[in-house]
């Protein structure tokens, strides 16, 4: 019995962190028509290191670079797909100098962009990356009550505070809902917390660099930022269930747990004793109320979560190895 031929699909931002995970994770799950949407003149060579080797493999990998506010260079790589991932969004180790141009307006008409070349073209479903920055900082939750899909970032909180990566990441789900129930498009939101695990791509991105800055003695709480950490391979494997999983609706929290940063830190700190890690004193989210499944509607459709400490150690090695951090 042949196997059932899998979906051409679209990744866009396919050469960054989740992006290049994702696109080694439709391969080996025999998707064998990957357009691997990446930014203008940005490096994708890594992504054809993770082409199967045998001479009879029949994957097709289509680098198309499109600038996501280009809604031509977006429609020809989404062109004959029926499955797209959206991951592209700007994200930067710097604050903005300008956040309406850097963050805000490529976040939000990005989106637009992509959702609208995927309704021209009747793609089937659209996964689209959020974060957990949608969800949180959102002060006025409930102190002790556990986090969960339904909190969304407070905008005004994150705006008096120059936290723009947050507003851009909700300002840009909240249009794709809108976009998607007028139009009657069937897409599903997925929020990972802070992604750990080995580096595919050249370049450092801003959720590894948490960790690294975390070894190299930074005392910075992640106060605003923080629910807790996943496996980027997890990542990737939940947004690949979203996409074949046709009950799946609304909005994924997926992260291995939630948990205080400190306690985070100690994890790291117990692991790798020879790295100057500080040790939190006392609560670095206040209020936070802890949850082994938080990510329960992922867990629900079968995802299993890899250790963190696991997570935390392959990091590492990958940092290491790629010359970021001195053993």
């Amino acid at each position: 019995m042949s196997k059932q031929k899998k979906e051409a699909v679209c990744v866009t931002g396919a050469n960054g962190f989740i992006g290049s995970w994702l696109v080694r994770t439709l391969i080996q799950n025999g998707y064998t028509t990957i357009h691997a949407s990446i930014y203008p003149s940005s490096d994708a060579s890594h992504l054809f290191d993770l082409l199967p080797t045998a001479a009879d493999s029949n994957v097709q990998l289509h680098v198309h670079e499109a600038d996501i506010l280009d809604y031509d260079a977006v429609c020809k790589a989404i062109e004959g797909c029926q499955g797209v991932f959206h991951v592209a969004s700007p994200c930067t180790l710097e604050d903005p100098k300008d956040p309406e141009k850097e963050l805000l307006l490529p976040a939000v008409e990005g989106t637009l962009r992509v959702l609208e070349a995927a309704k021209k073209f009747k793609v089937r479903r659209v996964v689209i990356t959020s974060s957990i920055s949608a969800l949180v900082p959102n002060p006025n939750w409930p102190s002790g009550k556990v986090f969960d899909e339904s909190s969304w970032t407070d905008l005004e909180y994150c705006k008096s505070r120059q936290k723009w990566y947050p507003v851009s990441k909700t300002l840009a789900e909240k249009a794709a809902w809108e976009f998607a129930k007028k139009h009657g498009m069937d897409v599903v939101s997925i929020h990972p917390a802070t992604c750990l695990g080995p580096l595919l791509q050249p370049s450092l991105n801003a959720s590894s660099a948490v960790l690294l800055q975390l070894l190299q003695g930074s005392k910075d709480t992640q106060e605003y930022h923080w629910l807790g950490a996943v496996h980027v391979k997890d990542v990737a494997k939940a947004q690949l269930l979203l996409f074949e999983t046709p009950t799946a609706s609304g909005r994924y929290l997926c992260t291995n747990g939630i948990y205080q940063f400190g306690d985070f830190a100690e994890t790291v700190s117990k692991l790798f004793p020879q790295f100057p890690v500080h040790r939190f004193v006392g609560e670095t989210q206040p209020g936070l109320a802890a949850c082994k499944d938080a990510a329960k509607r992922l867990i629900e459709l079968g995802l299993v979560f890899t250790p963190v400490e696991a997570a935390v150690q392959e990091t590492v090695q990958s940092l290491i190895a790629k010359g970021f951090l001195k053993n």
